[in-house]
C-alpha cells in the first residue's frame, strides 16, 4: 500500500533530527510507532472486513448457480417413484384382488431383575483425607525392610 524505501526513511530521520531536539527524539519515535501501529491495525481490520464481504458475495453467487444447476438436473431427470419388490404373499393377494392385512406383534421388553442386589457406589477419595476405615501408618517403620529388599 505505502511503499517506503530505505533512502526515504534516512531522509525522514535526518529531518526529524533537525526539527526535533535529541532529548525529545525517543518520545517522538514512540508516539510515531504507536500511531503507525494503530493505522496498520485499522487497515488490517478494514481489509479483513472487505475480504469477508467479497467471500459472502461469492458464496451467494455460487449458491445461485448451484440452485439453477440442480433445478436443470431435476427437470432433465425427474424423480421416479420407489418401486417395491413383490413379497411372498403378493401372489395370493393378486389372485384375490385384495391385500390381506399383515400384522407384526411388538416385542415386549421385561425389566431385568438384579440377583445380586443394588450396586453400591464407589467411595469418593479426597486427597489428603484418610477414610475412617483405614488407619494411618508411619512409613518410617518399614524403611529398614525396604532397604533390605533392594
Amino acid at each position: 500500500m505505502f511503499d517506503v524505501s530505505s533512502s526515504e526513511v534516512i531522509i525522514l530521520g535526518v529531518v526529524a533530527l533537525l526539527v526535533i531536539p535529541p532529548k525529545d527524539l525517543p518520545k517522538a519515535m514512540r508516539s510515531a510507532g504507536y500511531w503507525v501501529g494503530r493505522v496498520r491495525g485499522i487497515a488490517t481490520q478494514f481489509r479483513s472486513g472487505f475480504d469477508s464481504m467479497v467471500r459472502e458475495a461469492e458464496l451467494h453467487e455460487m449458491e445461485k448457480k448451484w440452485a439453477a444447476e440442480n433445478e436443470r438436473i431435476m427437470r432433465e431427470h425427474p424423480p421416479t417413484p420407489v418401486q417395491m419388490l413383490p413379497s411372498a404373499d403378493s401372489a395370493a393377494t393378486a389372485e384375490d384382488g385384495e391385500a390381506a392385512p399383515h400384522m407384526v406383534e411388538q416385542p415386549t421388553i421385561q425389566p431385568a431383575h438384579d440377583v445380586a442386589g443394588p450396586v453400591q457406589p464407589e467411595p469418593v477419595v479426597t486427597p489428603g483425607v484418610v477414610p475412617a476405615d483405614r488407619h494411618e501408618t508411619s512409613h518410617t517403620d518399614d524403611a529398614p525392610q525396604r532397604a533390605a529388599q533392594s
